[in-house]
């Protein structure tokens, strides 16, 4: 397959194109390199595959010409390019919704106009639930739970977009969706709960998991913000892109469809309980500063992960203890790499 991946050279990009070159498929990144490591991962990737082994396209997504002429003859866009943080969002709304929301609507056109046989995938966000506050909550232990959604929230949750960051993805998750009804686009919507692994230059504003762990091996200053009780499922990388996989190949029945991803009920943590992880695997206590609520800061929230399970026989293998051990050692072997993309 020819697979065409904005915002190829973050995160999630980068470990999409490490799993599609492997298996010999052709990749375009298309990134605009303004998040720091964007560069790094480029390189670790051809000197994986070398030089040539795939297309790097130096572009925004805001660039509505540039992307028309990069996305031409491709089977697949995975779109992850975006404006990740809500504490950014509400600096500079105004830049978020451009990136977010008129970005992912220049990605639809390209794709309606240009190659409307291709599959759109888009990375949306569990932000589009807001803050969910007719959901009773309450406190066990050292962390906040669902008194009565065991299983977490479904996709049938209510949309109630709160903050500048989760009204422009949520405009965007539902640009997406419609663009199957309407013009017949072959569009999947995953709503990712909180994503971690390697490659992830993790900054205090985004990536929690990996600033976490960068933090703390690193011996950088960590602050806690709210009572560090929050909770969420989280989920490694490589097990989110191979729900990717499984979406692609089963087209016929997720083109339209909107899923719940995360680590789902089996794989949650608070912020506390993983600085106590943390702490248990480097063998030292991890300070940390404490803060106030952030806006927009949900005290749990957990994916139902029953309908990607039910539809396409998904489900989360990479454990939290897994995950974040594979993280410190990435760290370790990359520490000069991660201080130089973070300074």
């Amino acid at each position: 397959m020819n697979i065409f991946i904005t915002g190829g050279a973050g995160f999630i990009g980068t470990h999409s194109a490490n799993f599609y070159l492997k298996a010999g498929n052709k990749i375009t990144i298309f990134d605009n390199f303004s998040r720091k490591g964007t560069r790094e991962n480029v390189k670790w990737l051809e000197k994986k595959y070398g030089v040539g082994s795939m297309e790097v396209i130096e572009g925004d997504i805001r660039d509505f010409d540039k992307l028309k002429q990069s996305i031409v003859g491709n089977d697949v866009v995975i779109h992850l390019a975006g404006q990740v943080a809500v504490t950014t969002s509400v600096t500079n709304p105004r830049e978020d919704f451009e990136i977010n929301a008129l970005g992912t609507f220049n990605v639809l056109e390209s794709v309606r106009l240009l190659t409307p046989d291709s599959i759109l995938l888009f990375a949306s966000t569990n932000k589009v639930y807001g803050g969910m506050e007719e959901i009773k909550i309450i406190k066990k232990g050292k962390r906040y739970v669902y008194r009565d959604l065991p299983g977490g929230i479904s996709e049938a949750q209510n949309l109630d977009f709160h903050s500048p960051y989760g009204c422009s993805k949520g405009t965007a998750d539902q640009y997406v969706r419609d663009y199957h009804r309407i013009y017949g686009l072959k569009t999947v919507v995953f709503r990712q709960s909180c994503i971690f692994g390697t490659h992830q230059f993790g900054i205090e504003d985004q990536g929690w998991v990996s600033w976490f762990t960068i933090a703390s091996v690193l011996g950088k200053p960590i602050t806690v913000y709210g009572d560090g009780m929050q909770v969420r499922d989280v989920l490694f990388v490589e097990d989110l892109v191979k729900a990717y996989d499984l979406a692609i190949k089963k087209i016929d029945k997720t083109a339209g469809k909107i899923y719940n991803v995360g680590g789902g009920p089996k794989f949650t943590l608070s912020l506390l309980e993983l600085l106590a992880l943390l702490e248990k695997k480097l063998g030292k206590k991890i300070p940390y500063s404490s803060a106030d609520w952030r806006p927009g800061d949900q005290p749990v929230y957990v994916s139902s992960i029953s309908k990607i399970k039910k539809e396409l026989g998904w489900e989360p293998q990479i454990s939290v203890n897994q995950g974040t051990g594979r993280m410190i050692d990435w760290i370790i072997k990359e520490k000069d790499l991660i201080e130089k993309a973070l300074n």
